[in-house]
């Protein structure tokens, strides 16, 4: 029974993912999932009490993936710099993931207060990888450094899921220049 749940559970949340990063929030409701996984509606309510929730397992179940994807690519790079490229073009690269775009579809406005406290609290520990590099690079404030380089990373993040006339390698390799060197050309 445990594991039929399990099962039910995991059912529910690929369908979500598929429906948001299809659909954006609007896709996301009770009676689509339902359809998706083949369950009734009311036997969704017994696994999720609302789409926040649904949000909020989602981020709990594929944020540490990413994260230690990011932190692989840091580990498996050659000294500072490369850890901080590293960071920015894995986060970056992560954007075509429908994970991803499922979780990004949702604006955190529509999470209760203890789901966008467990987002802002996986951001930071995306933040705190990169301040030992950015420290190592000489910046005397690294957690400031950290905190303004994830800006750069989620306004490149948005920029491709706009689908923006740029080519994403375009916006990634305009964001790692931004992130190295600032706005030397």
């Amino acid at each position: 029974m445990a594991e039929h749940r399990s099962m039910q559970r995991a059912a529910l949340l690929d369908a979500a993912r598929s429906l948001l990063s299809e659909g954006g929030t609007e896709a996301l409701t009770f009676p689509a999932l339902a359809e998706r996984t083949g369950l009734a509606r009311s036997s969704v309510y017994e696994y999720f009490r609302s789409r926040a929730a649904v949000v909020e397992e989602l981020c709990e179940v594929d944020f540490p993936v990413w994260a230690t994807e990011v932190e692989t690519a840091m580990a498996a790079a050659d000294g500072a710099e490369a850890k901080v490229e590293a960071y920015v073009r894995k986060q970056l690269e992560l954007v075509g993931d429908r994970r991803h775009r499922a979780v990004v579809a949702i604006s955190a406005s529509e999470l209760d207060a203890g789901a966008r406290e467990k987002i802002r609290a996986a951001h930071g520990g995306l933040i705190a990888m990169i301040v030992e590099a950015l420290g190592e690079l000489g910046h005397g404030q690294p957690r400031l450094a950290a905190m303004l380089l994830q800006g750069v990373v989620d306004a490149a993040v948005r920029r491709i899921e706009l689908g923006a006339a740029e080519h994403p390698e375009t916006v990634t390799e305009a964001a790692v220049a931004m992130t190295l060197r600032g706005i030397q050309p």
